[in-house]
């Protein structure tokens, strides 16, 4: 192995490092090194005595022809093309590479697949399921419970991803007749999402529970989840491998059909039911305008939501009558 080869291998580790203590998911990273390998097999054979610091335009669209012939879905290149174009951004940033030579080039058009978001069915599943460990003498088996109703609502009810959930902080909520939760990104300016009027009760019988088992844990942390054991909270925060575990358990437990990805498409078919502006819903997901919702108001009566039933059968545990403010 040459050492300009080894140099490389060194740069993509430290790419992933900092990918994941910028808190993506185990599977975004695991696919980032799938497709640096791929981008590896191609210097090996096509390019084998290219330096990564004389990589140009040139050959940025030479590994395109490499995956033409290699690739027949457009999404898997498309894909390979972006995580190289991140790579290089993570070089230049670093002062590894003098400018980014994969932005030179257009990014091709996603071709989308069919949304497939969970079942409403899979939806009140999880939430019935949720309220009836809520009723549990276990202290922390219901605090747990809750914590996870909070899950739910914030994604299906407010389209947050895993990351967005992982260090959420409590002053990052904003309790009010139309509660919002503000999500900082390093790639753009903060901005707040709306949220379900239910999250207000939850949120409320939430955190004075929650308070109690970190003093008894002798924890002090900001965030607004946690992880923990049957007996205790181990730490503040919520990993994205952390909160896929605790979907791949309900999957599991309740044989529904449910992922973060699921619960997120189901709050964008949500959204569009509820008449909200297409603009707004790109804005509130974190996408570019120029992205297409086709897909889903393709299949928008496929798959049908009514996020007001979760209310009433949360305050029908409680044994009180749901009133819309």
């Amino acid at each position: 192995m040459s050492n300009n080869f080894s140099s490389l291998l060194q740069l993509e580790e430290a790419f992933l490092v900092n990918l994941q203590d910028k808190g993506r998911s185990h599977n975004t990273i695991k696919n980032y090194r799938t497709d640096l390998l791929c981008f590896n097999r191609y210097l090996e054979e096509e390019k084998k005595g290219i330096e990564l610091q004389r990589f140009e335009l040139n050959h940025v669209q030479s590994y395109g022809g490499y995956l033409e012939k290699k690739y027949k879905a457009d999404n898997s290149k498309r894909r390979r093309v972006q995580t190289l174009r991140v790579f290089f951004d993570f070089l230049v940033e670093n002062g590894h590479y003098p400018s980014n030579p994969v932005r030179a080039i257009l990014p091709s058009p996603k071709f989308l697949d069919i949304p497939r978001p969970t079942p409403f069915i899979d939806i009140k599943t999880l939430w019935t399921h949720l309220l009836d460990e809520e009723r549990s003498n276990n202290p922390m088996v219901r605090l747990i419970a809750r914590r996870n109703q909070l899950i739910v609502l914030l994604i299906f009810g407010g389209g947050l991803k895993v990351s967005d959930l992982a260090h959420l902080k409590k002053d990052h909520v904003f309790l009010e007749k139309n509660s919002r939760v503000m999500i900082t990104q390093t790639d753009r300016e903060p901005y707040t999402l709306p949220l379900p009027e239910l999250f207000n009760a939850v949120y409320e019988k939430y955190l004075p529970d929650l308070q109690k088992m970190k003093e008894q844990s002798k924890l002090t942390f900001d965030e607004v989840l946690f992880h923990a054991n049957p007996y205790q909270i181990i730490s503040g925060g919520l990993s994205p491998r952390g909160l896929e575990i605790i979907f791949e358990e309900f999957r599991k437990k309740l044989m529904i059909n449910l992922t973060p990805r699921s619960l997120r498409q189901a709050c964008v078919f949500k959204w569009l039911q509820q008449k909200k502006k297409e603009s707004l819903i790109k804005e509130w997901l974190g996408l570019a305008p120029s992205y297409s919702l086709k897909p889903f108001k393709d299949h928008l009566m496929d798959f049908l939501y009514n996020e007001e039933s979760l209310a009433e059968y949360y305050f029908h545990y409680e044994g009180k009558n749901y009133r819309k403010n």
